[in-house]
């Protein structure tokens, strides 16, 4: 795009590709999922996954490639990311210092789920907040991080505006923060940060693959006060609060913060939390517990 002078506002069509969905993989209908409990309860289901199995899944990640040929795990992130390094960075940037561009990168991935503080990741690099901010623009615009922004209008004064950050494929994210089989992620304490990296990819992949711009529609809502919620789908002015929870059973403290979208000036949808349920299963009359298998 750079090397072509003219304007072609109008007369051309930009396709953002993104790893393989869960959906695509299994050969299932594709629908735009939309949190309306009523039409969560008529999409088909993927199939349910154990929890071993599932993160089986999570530390293969999402390149076609990885599901048409037998490849060996570790050694195709390693070719993958030595390419991206060689091949797409060196066409961007002159990166001086290599290592270092590894090192942000691995920080990065380490932090996934979590907001995007310059001045944490500098510092624990070497460099300073102006080279952290640039490098993570560029990890955005070559389709590695995607960043969740948070929930901003009139009526939400005390919103967190830092934006939070997430590696769009998990198997590179788990390559990049040095885990070797996927028994040993379940158990670790990254296993929560990246079961929720996988489930908003997934989310994202659905409103990516129907043409819709997801940075239109998904957000998420943090505030002073520390009331967080992981997800915000906005959808025909609806807004539809989301969250993200590894375990098959979980209390009712994960709606505590759903009231918060009263407070928005904007009309309320259901509240569902997604996680390892079997069934949907009502909290109240107005939220829901939500297998993962229907996003």
């Amino acid at each position: 795009m750079k090397e072509i002078s003219e304007s072609l506002a109008g007369r051309v069509g930009i396709l953002d590709l993104y790893g393989l969905s869960e959906r695509e993989i299994e050969k299932k209908k594709d629908e735009l999922f939309i949190p309306d409990i009523e039409n969560i309860k008529k999409r088909e289901k993927t199939e349910y996954k154990s929890i071993l199995d599932l993160y089986k899944k999570i530390f293969k990640g999402s390149y076609p490639e990885l599901y048409t040929n037998e490849k060996e795990i570790e050694q195709y992130y390693s070719d993958y990311f030595r390419t991206y390094i060689e091949k797409d960075i060196r066409k961007i940037i002159n990166i001086k210092d290599e290592n270092k561009f590894i090192k942000f990168v691995s920080s990065l991935a380490a932090r996934t789920g979590q907001e995007f503080i310059a001045t944490s990741v500098a510092s624990e690099i070497g460099i300073d907040n102006k080279t952290a901010s640039a490098w993570l623009s560029i990890l955005k615009n070559t389709g590695i991080v995607y960043l969740l922004q948070p929930y901003m209008n009139n009526s939400v004064g005390r919103a967190i505006k830092r934006e939070k950050i997430y590696f769009t494929d998990t198997g590179l994210a788990c390559y990049l923060a040095g885990y070797v089989d996927y028994v040993t992620l379940e158990k670790s304490a990254y296993s929560g940060a990246i079961f929720e990296t996988y489930i908003v990819n997934e989310i994202i992949k659905s409103f990516v693959n129907h043409g819709k711009d997801a940075r239109k529609h998904l957000y998420y809502y943090r505030d002073n006060n520390q009331k967080e919620i992981d997800l915000l789908i906005n959808y025909n002015n609806i807004i539809y609060p989301i969250e993200i929870k590894k375990s098959a059973n979980p209390g009712k403290d994960a709606i505590k913060n759903f009231d918060v979208v009263n407070s928005f000036e904007t009309q309320k949808g259901n509240g569902i939390v997604l996680c390892m349920t079997k069934d949907i299963v009502a909290y109240d009359d107005n939220n829901y517990m939500v297998p993962i298998e229907y996003i």
